[in-house]
C-alpha cells in the first residue's frame, strides 16, 4: 500500500526570473534560479559577482531539498538580518525549495536604514518570485533492478501497474532495468519487487 504520510511533492521554479526595486537612488536587482546543490549556488553567486563587479553587495539566500532542510541566508556586508533573512523569508512565504535568490545592490548614496533595507530586499525578491513560473517537483529514488530472464514478466507487470518508466534496459543472462520511484510509492515498490523470485532492487540515486 502507498505510504501517503510521506510528503514527496514540493514547489520550486522552472527557470531564472528577475525582479527590481529602487529606493533613493539604490537599485536592488533580484535574480531567482532553480538549483539543487550547494555547488550550483556557489557557481551562480560567483558568476553574478563577476557580472555585477561594480555593485556594492551581492546578498543571497537559498533553500534546498524536498524537505527544505538545507538553507542559508548571506548578508554580504549589509547590516546583520537586514537582507539575507528577508530574501529567505520570501522564499519561505511562497513555500519554495531548490531555489536560490541573489539580490545585487547598487548603492545610491543615501543610507536606507534597517527597515528600508528589509523592505528593499523583501520587495525585490517578491518581484522576482512573482515573475517566476512555479512548478511542482516530486522527490524520488532511482533503483536498478537485477533479475533473471524467467522473472521478466513479473518485473514488467510491477513497472506497468505502478506506471514506472524503464531506462537503461539490459537483457542478457542477467537482466537489469533502471526506474525512478516517488518516495510515497517506495515501500509498495520494494514489497512487490521483493515478492518476485530472483529479483533484487539496488538503490543508485
Amino acid at each position: 500500500m502507498e505510504n501517503s504520510q510521506i510528503q514527496d511533492s514540493y514547489k520550486s521554479i522552472a527557470a531564472e526570473a528577475k525582479g527590481l526595486f529602487k529606493d533613493n537612488g539604490s537599485r536592488f536587482i533580484a535574480h531567482a534560479y532553480p538549483v539543487e546543490t550547494e555547488e550550483e549556488v556557489k557557481e551562480i553567486v560567483a558568476a553574478l559577482k563577476k557580472e555585477y563587479y561594480d555593485a556594492r553587495h551581492h546578498v543571497y539566500a537559498y533553500r534546498l531539498g524536498y524537505k527544505g532542510d538545507r538553507f542559508r541566508a548571506n548578508d554580504d556586508g549589509e547590516p546583520s538580518g537586514s537582507s539575507g533573512r528577508p530574501v529567505l523569508g520570501q522564499i519561505d512565504s511562497n513555500g519554495l525549495s531548490d531555489i536560490l535568490v541573489v539580490v545585487v545592490r547598487y548603492f545610491g548614496g543615501i543610507k536606507l536604514g534597517i527597515p528600508g533595507l528589509i523592505r528593499a530586499y523583501r520587495t525585490s525578491t517578491a518581484d522576482a518570485l512573482a515573475n517566476a513560473q512555479i512548478v511542482e517537483k516530486i522527490a524520488s529514488k532511482v533503483y536498478r533492478l537485477h533479475f533473471g530472464y524467467m522473472s521478466m514478466n513479473g518485473v514488467m507487470k510491477v513497472l506497468k501497474d505502478m506506471g514506472l518508466e524503464q531506462k537503461n534496459q539490459s537483457f542478457d543472462m542477467e537482466c537489469s532495468i533502471d526506474t525512478t520511484v516517488r518516495l510515497s510509492a517506495v515501500d509498495t515498490f520494494l514489497e512487490r519487487i521483493g515478492d518476485i523470485e530472483g529479483c533484487r532492487a539496488e538503490e543508485i540515486g
